[in-house]
């Protein structure tokens, strides 16, 4: 008989003015910190927090004005960085974490670990796979281009953003337990 998989739980962080939402798998371990690209939201991590869950802690809050954290007038990159690392203290696991920004969240990530300590950081820019039928659902941008004007120092364009012209790649919704696979290779 194979133990349950750490469930997911959903948890603020912060206060009033910098509340996050964030879902958290498991209890132990290096924190794996997944950071959302504009317009999407936390949900679009769920197949790769499910595939981390038994060797990590996997958190994936949402950005200010995304899923169910309260939009802010300004979202800059330095203050989220700050408001991320009161997050991942918060969870008291003494390590390092390993950052993954998807695509318009990669400045986010930079951020992050040019001023916190961060064991990798890695970015999704690069081409992914097709996203199968049954994961389509986390690949769809989940807010319209209004909420942007929070991120207007971000160095992004509202294009890519939005996932048109080149568009961000979903490598982490193609394969999900290959992405994992990656993940663990750099939890030691």
């Amino acid at each position: 008989m194979h133990p349950q998989p750490p469930l997911r739980t959903t948890h603020i962080a912060g206060g009033p003015r910098n509340a996050l939402v964030y879902d958290r798998w498991g209890q132990y371990g290096r924190p794996v910190l997944l950071l959302h690209g504009l317009l999407f939201d936390r949900t679009m991590w769920w197949p790769v927090g499910a595939e981390l869950a038994r060797v990590c802690t996997v958190v994936a809050p949402d950005l200010p004005g995304h899923g169910d954290s309260p939009a802010r007038d300004e979202a800059g990159l330095t203050d989220l960085a700050r408001d991320l690392a009161g997050l991942v203290r918060r969870l008291d696991l003494h390590r390092a974490p390993i950052v993954v920004g998807h695509a318009s969240a990669a400045p986010l990530a930079a951020a992050f670990a040019e001023t916190y300590a961060t064991h990798h950081l890695q970015t999704i820019e690069e081409e992914g796979g097709e996203v199968p039928e049954y994961f389509r659902f986390y690949a769809e941008p989940r807010h319209g281009l209004g909420v942007l004007t929070a991120y207007a120092n971000w160095p992004v364009s509202a294009g890519h953003a939005a996932g048109r012209g080149t568009g961000p790649a979903f490598p982490h919704l193609a394969d999900p337990a290959g992405f994992a696979a990656g993940l663990r290779a750099r939890l030691r």
